[in-house]
């Protein structure tokens, strides 16, 4: 790696600066939504939105403070990517405490944790899922290829996933799916599109993971559950051959995982 010369040391310190001052600016406002909760836990799922919002605005700086090492250092920023990877979890996690980590549950199971957010509208949640997802790629994306945090990352998206399908009301989003006069129709179809890639995703990376780095039966199971959660994501939305594909497709898989147990194959 060249040397860096101290003028282009100190051109890129004067260039994040500011994005310094907005990330301290926004670690003190999710200090304060935290004691706000602390001392009024009314409204609790909002806040823990604008929470999210805080830790994915926190990562889009970091990012911007690691484009900017490449730029003009023609060094990747590993710290500051460590940073925004572990903004992006906290982001998943006040997420999880609102609506749940369930991966493969009935609506009516998690529909009071949902209610919560009644009064969010769906094209304000279909906003929040787009972008926490381009922060999460984008993060993926300039750790590159040859991360080691390459297997970890299926994780993150599966977490990612699964608090994007419990963000939904599924209950409205059975009706509005199949009515084009609803005024939701066009951000349900899409979000539902959305989802159903996401689980797809989700449900191969945990295979892949298992298959070619650490062989545990969890990952397997994990990746059978995310196809089950497909299955019950299907049937909402009236596709019953890819429903049944996806029941077929976590049979099979079990029955992989216990051969592979009971070969010594797995752990």
């Amino acid at each position: 790696m060249a040397k860096i010369s101290n003028e282009s040391r100190e051109n890129y310190e004067k260039k994040i600066k500011p994005y310094q001052d907005e990330l301290k600016n926004s670690l003190e406002k999710e200090k304060n939504i935290l004691a706000i909760i602390k001392r009024d836990s009314s409204g609790i799922a909002y806040k823990k939105i604008l929470l999210c919002d805080e830790m994915i605005y926190q990562a889009s700086i970091l990012l911007i403070i690691n484009s900017l090492s490449q730029h003009l250092l023609n060094v990747r920023n590993n710290d500051v990517l460590n940073d925004a990877r572990k903004a992006l979890y906290k982001a998943i996690i006040y997420l999880e405490e609102t609506v749940t980590n369930a991966v493969d549950v009935s609506y009516p199971e998690i529909e009071e944790k949902v209610n919560q957010l009644a009064n969010m509208p769906l094209e304000r949640r279909y906003y929040q899922i787009r972008k926490l997802g381009l922060a999460v790629r984008m993060l993926i994306d300039a750790f590159g290829d040859n991360s080691k945090w390459k297997w970890s990352f299926v994780e993150l998206e599966g977490r990612f996933a699964v608090v994007s399908k419990n963000l939904i009301d599924m209950k409205k989003a059975a009706k509005d799916y199949f009515d084009p006069r609803s005024p939701d129709y066009d951000n349900t179809v899409y979000t539902m599109r959305l989802l159903k890639n996401l689980l797809t995703k989700s449900a191969a990376a945990y295979r892949d993971r298992y298959e070619l780095s650490t062989r545990r039966i969890d990952d397997m199971r994990m990746g059978i559950r995310f196809n089950m959660a497909l299955r019950r994501l299907c049937l909402v939305m009236g596709m019953r051959e890819e429903a049944e594909e996806a029941k077929k497709k976590a049979i099979v898989w079990n029955e992989k995982m216990e051969a592979d147990r009971k070969a010594g194959l797995s752990n």
